[in-house]
Parts: structure tokens; C-alpha cells; sequence
């Protein structure tokens, strides 16, 4: 067992401000698979949550020494990736690509055990609910992964966001309302609905794809690795 395991996130922080090679690859390895899913879900592109979540891990990187423990690590770092997320998202809406092109991310989207054994029905609501989820404004499609698919009480949601919790509440509900119509079709034979907040809280299976190193190599020094 390392030494690094049983320090806290705000301690492996100061650590790495003070020089030590290996605590902020310590965090990576702690939380770069939620801030996977989250960037994977708000972007519906693996490449673009690749590279979204790897910039926001060489911001935390550079910006360590900025943070005041005013919030917990992870709000923090969470706050970094959605706000590269959004950032990615508003670059991507003068480029977009045409419908086959998007049906082959959705595909992409599906984690390899789940594309093997879910039954063809499961995968192709799940590839639905993700194209729908994607004709949402960036700012809604961020307050309904964290809230509704990610499983984050709205006040965290709003912390990590950095906005009022009234504003999440009202991000998700104009959100939701947007894609009813579009997700009506997927219910299920006895009548009930499938919850596009389905996936709640399967970042902690979810894989972050093997790739190339980061932009800045002292970011995920000590095991981290891109994220």
C-alpha cells in the first residue's frame, strides 16, 4: 500500500504544491473515472471528454496552489472538468457533423461490457436517451448529467457548477421538459417510462479509454496517466 493512500484529497493537494512527484497522480487515480463519465456524458464524444478531462487535470495541475479548501477537492476538480466541458461544447456548435457521423459516437458511447451483453433493445435505448440528451443547451445538459444521471444533490450540482441551487433546479426542470418529447416513444411494455437518469452513478465502473500522455507530463506524474 502507498503511503499517499490514506492521506485526504485537500492533504494529497497541499502535498503536490509542496513538491511531492506523486500525490497529484494519487488524485487522478482517485477520481478521473466520475469526472469521465461526466465530461463523457455532457460532450457525447469520447475524444472531446478525453481531451476535456485531461485539460482540466493539467488546470488543476497549474492552478493547485490557488485552491483555498473553501469546497472538497472533488467539487473542485468536478467544476474544472464541466468547465472545460462547456467550453468544448460551445466550440463544437459551428462544426457539427452530419447524422451518421453522430449515430457512430453514440455507438462509441456504450462501455464495451455493456455493447458485448446488453440485450439490443437496452443498447438502442441507451443510444436514444444520449442523442437527445445531446439537443440540450450545454448549460441544461450539465445541471441534468450531475443531478440526474451522475446522482448529485442539487446543492452539490450547484456547487460544482458554481450557480444557485434555484438555477440547477430550474436548468433541470426546463431540461427535462425539452427532452419529453423526445423520449416518449421509449417506454417500456407495462407502461412505465425508462429514467433518462438510469445511468445514475455508474462512473465507478466506468473505464477512462487508454490514450496518449498529456499535454503536461507533470500532471499525471506518479500513476495518473491520461485521463
Amino acid at each position: 500500500m502507498s503511503s499517499l493512500d490514506n492521506r485526504s484529497d485537500q492533504d494529497l493537494l497541499s502535498l503536490h504544491v509542496d513538491g511531492d512527484p506523486d500525490a497529484f497522480g494519487e488524485i487522478v487515480r482517485r477520481h478521473r473515472d466520475r469526472l469521465w463519465a461526466v465530461a463523457l456524458r455532457t460532450l457525447g464524444d469520447r475524444e472531446e471528454a478525453a481531451d476535456a478531462v485531461q485539460d482540466a487535470l493539467v488546470s488543476a495541475f497549474r492552478a493547485a496552489h490557488t485552491f483555498r479548501g473553501q469546497s472538497a477537492v472533488t467539487t473542485w476538480l468536478h467544476r474544472i472538468t464541466v468547465n472545460a466541458c462547456l467550453d468544448r461544447a460551445r466550440k463544437a456548435t459551428s462544426r457539427r457533423t452530419s447524422p451518421v457521423a453522430e449515430t457512430e459516437r453514440l455507438e462509441q458511447l456504450l462501455e464495451p461490457e455493456e455493447s458485448a451483453a446488453a440485450p439490443a433493445e437496452r443498447k438502442d435505448l441507451h443510444r436514444e436517451l444520449l442523442g437527445a440528451l445531446r439537443t440540450l443547451p450545454e448549460e441544461q445538459r450539465a445541471a441534468l448529467v450531475l443531478v440526474d444521471m451522475q446522482g448529485y444533490p442539487v446543492a452539490e450540482a450547484a456547487e460544482i457548477l458554481d450557480i444557485p441551487t434555484g438555477t440547477v433546479k430550474s436548468r433541470c426542470a426546463r431540461g427535462r421538459a425539452r427532452l419529453l418529447p423526445l423520449v416518449t416513444h421509449l417506454r417500456t411494455d407495462d407502461g412505465g417510462s425508462e429514467p433518462a437518469s438510469r445511468g445514475r452513478n455508474r462512473a465507478q465502473g466506468t473505464s477512462v479509454p487508454p490514450t496518449a500522455g498529456p499535454k503536461d507530463k507533470g500532471a499525471v506524474k506518479g500513476g495518473g496517466g491520461r485521463a
